[in-house]
């Protein structure tokens, strides 16, 4: 039976699944000036991709395959696009660890949500700032 916490770190992962995915495409694009940004981002986001697995078999919930092929939601072809899907990756992923948070069924696993959290929303203002989207981060990243 699924409950609201395990979804919610059930649409994290996949959210990290996609955010790795959708790096190798930011990579394959972006400003030279920033490969290795984009490098650092894409180890992070693998990083937290096999800590939420380990935390998810620890916690015996079913950890769900990536997907066999995903789709970036608008065309990149060069370094502006690119840094925009890095933009849509973090606020994504955002917006899946905000309701990891919300949902957590323990303090445990509310602080390791609240980091991932940390982490995309300053990935994300980070990239916002590169592109000069001001402000460059909102007061509460994830919530619509």
């Amino acid at each position: 039976m699924t409950t609201p916490d395990t979804q919610a770190l059930e649409d994290a992962l996949s959210a990290e699944y996609a955010a790795v995915y959708a790096y190798g495409v930011v990579a394959a694009y972006a400003n030279p000036d920033r490969l290795k940004l984009v490098a650092e981002y894409t180890a992070a986001h693998r990083a937290r991709r096999d800590a939420t697995i380990e935390l998810m078999e620890r916690l015996n919930i079913s950890v769900p395959a990536p997907d066999a092929a995903y789709t970036v939601p608008f065309e990149v072809n060069d370094p502006i696009p690119a840094a925009k899907l890095a933009v849509t990756v973090e606020s994504d992923c955002a917006v899946a660890w905000c309701a990891a948070v919300e949902h957590a069924g323990g303090a445990d696993v509310r602080a390791y949500a609240v980091g991932a959290l940390t982490d995309s929303a300053l990935r994300l203002a980070t990239w916002q700032s590169i592109l000069g989207t001001n402000p460059a981060t909102t007061a509460f990243p994830g919530r619509s």
